[in-house]
């Protein structure tokens, strides 16, 4: 199997993968709310209040603009509730192309990649995306309206980022990637902070490219730095960040 042949597949197999999912979780849908939080998340989305700290902000912003989609007031818990199932469905995207990316790796270290190696890949990723697509915990986010569904695909969306980072990291523009990582880190603060616990496996992505002498030594220290990283984030920029802006909100309008 030629490069070109397996790099179509590879995108013919994510998106059935993605249909497979999102058929699935748009026929199991919640009609209404689910006796938890998704009540309260689907009401503060659809009318654009305050939900309870620390917040969802961009959740609910899209899910205010999936509930226009229903005139109908009985209909809109539903709407939100499929905006659910289709970040889920790309979740299942994603995770296709993660295992493909991860398990071609592991194929090239023979230093070949034939067309029975392909197949055995591209088999890899429509097996785990498919385990993943109907196991009982993501199969009851995706069909409701909680920020886990979103963050599940934020997620997934990151770590891929961070190989594709990894698979460029060494061309002239290799880090764009890293620029939209830090975009949709930033975007994951609107869900929910559960995304950065992403933010060490890219730290060890980038390690283990650009290290040579790789040792048990250096392998943790890096993932000392990488846990740092995460520190310094989730405990300083963010909560800095918004106390800032708390800050000058108050500041202009009182001032």
């Amino acid at each position: 199997m030629t490069e070109f042949n397996y790099k179509k597949w590879n995108t013919i197999l994510g998106w059935f993968s993605f249909a497979v999912a999102l058929i699935t979780y748009t026929l199991t849908l919640e009609p209404t709310v689910s006796s938890w939080d998704c009540g309260e998340y689907i009401s503060t989305a659809v009318n654009l209040e305050v939900g309870h700290p620390p917040g969802a902000p961009l959740f609910q912003m899209l899910g205010a603009f999936f509930a226009m989609f229903s005139n109908d007031p009985s209909q809109w818990a539903k709407m939100v509730n499929f905006m659910s199932g289709l970040a889920s469905a790309f979740t299942i995207l994603f995770l296709f192309w993660t295992i493909t990316n991860l398990a071609k790796k592991i194929a090239l270290k023979n230093g070949k990649f034939s067309k029975n190696e392909a197949i055995a890949v591209l088999g890899s990723g429509l097996v785990g995306a498919l385990a993943y697509t109907f196991s009982d915990s993501f199969w009851f986010s995706a069909v409701e309206g909680e920020v886990y569904a979103m963050s599940s695909f934020l997620m997934a969306l990151l770590f891929w980022l961070g190989l594709r980072w990894e698979d460029e990291i060494n061309t002239p523009r290799g880090h764009k990637w890293l620029v939209i990582i830090s975009f949709v880190i930033g975007l994951s603060f609107g869900v929910h902070i559960l995304s950065l616990l992403v933010i060490p496996s890219i730290v060890m992505l980038y390690f283990f490219k650009t290290y040579q002498n790789i040792t048990l030594k250096t392998t943790a220290v890096a993932t000392l730095i990488s846990i740092l990283v995460l520190a310094f984030v989730f405990k300083f920029l963010f909560p800095f960040t918004l106390k800032f802006f708390s800050i000058s909100e108050l500041f202009f309008i009182n001032q």
